[in-house]
């Protein structure tokens, strides 16, 4: 992508869209992605911004910052797929590549529970802002070749490590195969980039109604992440009788699947799936219905 100034996508307002429709009249397309990361203990850690640490002002190890995020492994991640399964919903899950490597038994669990794999770094002690151009490049495929080695699908969607991307980004992930994007929190709709060939899909995601953002930066308390997203969806679900729209929930098992967050989640999941109208999908599948309703030049 050449700078700009503007991003590469054509500025449509919503109201101003051919008319998208979901499965069934769907008013909402909820899918969730919790975030599957892999720290090693002589990482330099982040904060609880997700903000990254300078080496040299770092301790290594930090084990109270390592094991917090570890729990969410060992501990979590079992949490929330008991609560997503028993509410029908199949997760897109941001995977670091490395936890096929430290954890294979989540990626094999995952598989079982019909779970769609997307790409989120190696690691995310490293983000692809703080490579050069052929470092990038390689570790966006080095991904997403060991996901697909690891669970027997090549990943199709991709959301970066601190939703970093450089000028290349997008470039690289549809040289890779990547049919959509996750980074660009700017829309309730998808959306076509004007790179790649087919263009590139960004799916909408959250910033908002994400645990880390909401826990750390908000401030959010755990009854009132609930409220959040039973606010969000509310809107969207009113929004969605004329216009639809997409809901993303983006969970942490490190910080949702703690036993006193949990049930934020579980209570809000309960609340959406018992409107109709909302259909409960994995990220590809959005982006599929969504491109079954464009020029066949694009598909």
């Amino acid at each position: 992508m050449i700078p700009r100034r503007y991003g590469p996508l054509a500025y449509v307002p919503i109201t101003r869209r051919p008319k998208l429709t979901w499965p069934g009249g769907a008013r909402v397309a909820l899918w969730v992605n919790p975030n599957i990361e892999f720290f090693g203990l002589d990482d330099v850690m982040p904060n609880n911004f997700n903000e990254r640490v300078p080496r040299e002002h770092a301790r290594i190890p930090n084990v109270r910052n390592w094991a917090v995020r570890d729990y969410g492994n060992r501990i979590g991640i079992w949490r929330l797929m008991e609560v997503l399964t028993r509410h029908g919903i199949r997760a897109s899950a941001a995977l670091n590549s490395e936890v096929c490597d430290h954890h294979p038994e989540i990626i094999e669990e995952a598989g079982r529970l019909g779970w769609e794999l997307i790409g989120h770094n190696q690691t995310n002690a490293l983000r692809l802002t703080e490579m050069d151009g052929g470092e990038e490049r390689d570790a966006i495929r080095a991904t997403i070749d060991r996901i697909e080695a690891a669970s027997g699908t090549r990943p199709v969607g991709w959301l970066g490590a601190g939703l970093a991307e450089t000028w290349n980004t997008l470039d690289y992930l549809a040289e890779a195969g990547i049919r959509y994007v996750c980074d660009w929190v700017n829309d309730d709709q998808p959306y076509l980039f004007e790179i790649g060939a087919p263009p590139l899909v960004s799916l909408p995601y959250s910033v908002q109604t994400n645990d880390v953002p909401a826990y750390f930066e908000m401030k959010a308390s755990v009854r009132e992440f609930e409220a959040m997203l039973r606010r969000q969806f509310d809107t969207l679900y009113r929004e969605g009788e004329t216009i639809p729209r997409v809901m993303a929930i983006a969970v942490h098992p490190y910080v949702t699947g703690q036993p006193h967050r949990i049930g934020a989640l579980d209570s809000a999941l309960e609340y959406i799936c018992s409107h109709p109208g909302v259909w409960r999908a994995t990220g590809w599948e959005i982006v599929q219905h969504f491109l079954a309703q464009q020029p066949s030049s694009v598909r």
